[in-house]
């Protein structure tokens, strides 16, 4: 446990700073496996699946079946919104989609292949990749953390250094 991850004498853990929470941020991007996609139907129905992906150091790549309610959705609307982390602990990450057809990049597909834990080349459903280029992202565990939430804003990490 970090000096930062302490509990104050509230009983809450101490606020961490935009630098430790960007560098918990990257931490979690690369060693998640599972992060909770979120997204509407045309009509406003709301839908939220757990997916596995692959963070290739700017972007996350997921991949549905093709005639998914999460892949129509998110193709439809060009923009996603993804949490991964436990409610105390959380990142939400929201940016474009762009839809990449199975074969269209075979070396990022073998990667998300080797993180997810599965390959969607193999299967006979239709599967299709979808990148998510970040341009927000928040992380925060508790509410003392909530007023500095945002480690990224219009695709630029509000704190460059640690990269």
């Amino acid at each position: 446990m970090s000096a930062s991850d302490q509990p104050s004498e509230a009983g809450a853990a101490a606020v961490r700073s935009r630098v430790q929470r960007t560098i918990d941020t990257l931490e979690r991007l690369r060693t998640d496996v599972d992060l909770w996609v979120a997204s509407a139907s045309e009509g406003g129905h709301a839908y939220l699946v757990p997916l596995s992906y692959l963070w290739d150091g700017s972007a996350l790549l997921i991949a549905t079946p093709r005639v998914s309610r999460t892949a129509r959705n998110l193709t439809r609307t060009g923009w996603a919104r993804v949490a991964l982390g436990v409610t105390r602990d959380v990142v939400i990450v929201e940016g474009p989609v762009d839809a990449i057809p199975i074969g269209a990049d075979p070396e990022r597909e073998e990667a998300h292949a080797l993180a997810a834990g599965f390959d969607p080349r193999t299967l006979a459903e239709e599967y299709v990749y979808l990148r998510i280029t970040p341009h927000e992202i928040q992380a925060w565990r508790e509410a003392n953390e909530l007023a500095g939430r945002h480690v990224m804003r219009g695709g630029a990490w509000l704190e460059r250094d640690v990269l």
